[in-house]
């Protein structure tokens, strides 16, 4: 171990060198575990995407649900492109400014076997490929803003393009060496700032813009169609989150490690405090949806800790986001905006606490576990810390809210570029506007019900009879 020599950058060389000359993997020998681990963890990461469509689908009706399943793999389509066309240059180049980086990686350009700008452990190309899928999940959370009412295509253009002027810059200022965020520092070890805040701010924007739902009294409007999805979902997105947390050090140190740890602990706990809530508010009663809540304001609370706190900070940590998001229960009617995925709720204040309680409970021994940080917390008594996060707070929730106002009112009012359905399309289902013979569950099974409902009303020489079969089918 100790003739192990570790990666440095080389200028002269921007790819890593040519590799019909010289062996470009020389360079990592002894030291292959590191990117080995990093690029286990982005596959784990990618099973977030399909989870975040199959939880939004679950929580939809059913006649909107398969909309949401589409857009988790249509996203990973759009933000591929947008990473490799620009995006990652503009978050990550090595020359960029503390706001935005430029165009030197343009279209992947010299993006290959160099040791990469997060860390000199792990090949460029598998770093641009994990940060690729963290984008992709940030979209994700953000599409869940048009809820029943916004139209796929439109969505997916805003998508290339919010992912362009929110994401990348916010990515930039957080993990770009010359970031300003970076550099303050504020301490976001896997997403508080740029992954959850951003979206639940985008995402609350979204849904004020296209405004509110059309519903006209339907007993089932804001109810979960499938719990069954929900919890499916929600495993995904919990399994996926190891690799989230688990792999944001960058290397498969010990860090590393107590992250992955504490990935699980926080969405346990986050459970038990979202759960205790719902007890009390309710008299009495669970929830299996609360508790899939729970998981996932867990783990949005420990997102910027994990790899500064230890297990039983990461614990309180999970179980505090838990506590206050389900208390938000009423958030949409307060704002009185419809944004009926929680995005903003679990995600946008749920990372604000995250990050709030990053800045007092961050530990310096944690942070040394990889043997080359050391960041501390207020609970070290480095108290400026907690301004520091609340710089990061309220910099990326005004920016991503603002900007993303910005670009979907310019969108808005580009002919042809709708971004809601029409009311009737609405009324109808997504499902049934956007898509061409296809519906979630057993369609056939409901088709016949729907024929039987209509049959009778038939016979029985009732028009009223009618309108109160089709909702069913629609369910």
């Amino acid at each position: 171990m100790a003739d192990i020599v570790v990666p440095e950058y080389n200028p002269d060389k921007p790819n890593g060198g040519n590799s019909l000359d010289e062996d470009v993997n020389a360079q990592y020998a002894g030291l292959e575990f590191h990117y080995t681990y990093l690029l286990f963890c982005a596959t784990l990461v990618w099973f977030i995407i399909p989870g975040v469509g199959l939880l939004y689908g679950g929580l939809s009706r059913r006649k909107s649900a398969l909309t949401m399943l589409f857009q988790s793999f249509a996203v990973c389509g759009v933000v591929c492109f947008q990473w490799m066309f620009w995006g990652y240059s503009l978050a990550y180049s090595r020359t960029g400014n503390a706001f935005i980086g430029n165009l030197d990686n343009f279209g992947l350009k010299n993006v290959m076997s160099a040791p990469s700008p997060g860390s000199v452990l792990i090949p460029e190309i598998v770093f641009c490929l994990y940060q690729m899928l963290f984008c992709a999940c940030t979209v994700m959370l953000v599409a869940g803003g048009a809820f029943e009412r916004g139209r796929i295509l439109p969505s997916m253009i805003f998508a290339f393009c919010w992912a362009t002027v929110v994401y990348c810059p916010i990515a930039c200022w957080t993990w770009n060496a010359n970031g300003w965020l970076f550099n303050l520092p504020s301490l976001d070890f896997a997403g508080g700032g740029p992954v959850h805040i951003a979206s639940g701010w985008s995402a609350l924007a979204y849904a004020m813009v296209l405004g509110k739902r059309q519903h006209k009294g339907e007993k089932i409007h804001n109810k979960p169609h499938n719990t069954t999805l929900v919890f499916i979902g929600t495993v995904l997105i919990w399994f996926g989150w190891f690799g989230f947390n688990g792999g944001s050090a960058l290397n498969a140190s010990l860090r590393s490690m107590i992250a992955a740890f504490n990935t699980n602990t926080a969405a346990s706990f986050g459970v038990l405090g979202w759960v205790i809530v719902d007890y009390i508010r309710t008299k009495g009663h669970f929830s299996v949806v609360g508790a899939c809540c729970g998981a996932i304001s867990g783990l949005v609370g420990i997102t910027p800790a994990a790899g500064f706190v230890s297990v039983w900070l990461a614990a309180l940590i999970g179980f505090l986001t838990g506590a206050i998001c389900s208390s938000m229960q009423g958030v949409d009617k307060w704002l009185k905006i419809d944004e009926g995925l929680d995005v903003f709720k679990l995600h946008g204040i749920g990372g604000m606490v995250g990050s709030f309680l990053t800045g007092i409970f961050a530990q310096k021994w944690v942070s040394a576990l990889d043997g080359a940080s050391q960041y501390s917390g207020g609970i070290d008594g480095v108290g400026v810390q907690v301004g520091r996060q609340l710089a990061e707070i309220c910099a990326i929730s005004s920016y991503s809210f603002v900007v993303t106002c910005i670009l979907l009112y310019a969108l808005k009012f580009i002919p042809f570029m709708h971004l809601r359905v029409s009311e009737e399309a609405e009324m109808l289902g997504l499902d049934h506007d956007q898509f061409f013979d296809e519906q979630i569950g057993d369609w056939s099974a409901h088709e016949q019900y729907a024929l039987d409902g209509v049959a009778h009303a038939s016979s029985q020489n009732s028009v009223k009879a009618v309108p109160e079969v089709v909702p069913n089918k629609e369910m």
